[in-house]
């Protein structure tokens, strides 16, 4: 088999996982991150009467065509209480912010563009137009009106809305159900005694914190050996998730046993190598119920294709619509070599100045090196057609999850 381009991988990969099609319920107060799977309508006009947006004054904004004018107060309102009397001429109320605005009044002056003139007087400088600092019936939302759409992702503005309709429980796209399974006999556990001649399964426990990001919590099924019977078993198991990741053995070496195996249970293998650094013996297949990626053994190589190709795999089938994360422009702040053939992803930490933000390699970009992905901010990418890039070009890079750029700026469509 060729090797796919990045883009034509992503492609092949989104057109085969489709957004989970169960639906479950949850509280309010679960469904941060999550995506409605219903439409929400208001079930109340709100606010349900014109109210206060500043503390202050409500009054007759005719009283105010002559100033200084001084005015009588009738009424303290709180948020919450009842007007009990019709402001006329010469009077005002005493109101609080929220709190609902007296029959007469046609305005609200904030207390700070007033003065008091003695007790239950109060001296009014400032003139203002009718509807000055009110909010009307009915500003945020109608009674019946539509204010969430199904498809819509669960942000903390969006459960104030939700809280507002008084949804206490509301009907969301069910999260995949993710296994991790790491493979190879140089493999040593986090509860194994420490063997000089082992490897620390790092892998699953990175994948596992990536998918954590997403908001799902994955099944973490262990260490297969290099044993194809042992691996088909372990992969068996795997297969009864929406999702499984493999670490390591998808490759085309004497002992890389997955693919064949995958094979043999069934799973049909669409594509198994792509033209990136790091990552290029990415493999993926699907069954009728599971998405299989084959993740490089490298850290780095596996965490890199994670971002690239799992996590929007994953965040479409929640029913998100932004799958990636969010590219910026940044000026490279050394020379980049790099032939032409693969996509090319650098790690590398963000600064910004009055200039704009700037991109520096976290250093040697060996796919075993995972420091270079636990200190990196972004993802250069190099495109293949690239011949390399001078110091001073402006690049795309993408932000990595978790960091303080990423969680500033966000995601992109």
């Amino acid at each position: 088999m060729e090797y796919l381009s990045v883009n034509h991988a992503l492609r092949c990969v989104l057109e085969s996982v489709k957004k989970q099609p169960e639906i479950e319920t949850v509280r309010l107060e679960q469904a941060l991150g999550r995506v409605l799977a219903e439409e929400v309508y208001a079930n109340r006009d709100q606010p349900p009467y014109d109210v206060s947006a500043m503390d202050g004054y409500a009054l007759r904004s005719a009283d105010l065509s002559c100033i200084p004018v001084t005015l009588t107060i009738v009424e303290d309102i709180k948020a919450g209480d009842m007007p009990t009397k019709c402001i006329q001429a010469g009077q005002c109320a005493r109101i609080m912010t929220g709190a609902p605005v007296p029959q007469g009044a046609d305005a609200v002056l904030r207390v700070e563009d007033t003065q008091s003139a003695g007790e239950d007087l109060v001296q009014i400088n400032t003139p203002v137009n009718a509807g000055n600092d009110i909010r009307r019936l009915g500003e945020n939302m109608r009674d019946g009106e539509l204010v969430l759409r199904a498809g819509t992702e669960i942000t903390p503005g969006v459960v104030g809305i939700l809280a507002t309709a008084k949804c206490a429980r509301l009907q969301v796209t069910r999260r995949p159900r993710v296994a991790i399974l790491s493979t190879g006999d140089e493999l040593e556990d986090m509860d194994d005694p420490v063997d000089p001649n082992k490897i620390p399964n790092s892998n699953s426990y990175a994948l596992m914190a990536q998918v954590q990001a997403l908001g799902i919590e994955p099944t973490l099924l262990g260490i297969a050996r290099d044993d194809p019977a042992e691996l088909a078993e372990y992969l068996q198991r795997g297969l009864h998730f929406d999702v499984l990741l493999v670490s390591g053995g998808s490759s085309v070496g004497l002992h890389d046993h997955v693919r064949p195996t995958l094979e043999n249970l069934g799973v049909n293998m669409l594509f198994w190598r792509v033209a990136m650094k790091p990552g290029h013996p990415l493999a993926f297949g699907t069954t009728a119920r599971t998405a299989v990626f084959g993740l490089p053994g490298n850290p780095v190589s596996s965490m890199v294709c994670f971002a690239e190709f799992v996590a929007p795999a994953l965040r479409q089938m929640m029913g998100h619509t932004h799958l990636h994360r969010r590219t910026i422009s940044a000026r490279l702040t050394h020379d980049v070599k790099h032939k032409p053939g693969r996509t090319e992803f650098i790690r590398v930490n963000l600064a910004q100045d009055e200039h704009g933000y700037s991109a520096t390699s976290t250093g040697t970009q060996s796919s075993g090196v995972s420091l270079s992905m636990a200190r990196a901010e972004g993802l250069l990418v190099v495109s293949s057609a690239s011949n390399g890039l001078p110091a001073g070009e402006q690049v795309a890079v993408q932000l990595l999850d978790g960091t303080a750029f990423q969680n500033e700026i966000g995601f992109r469509a």
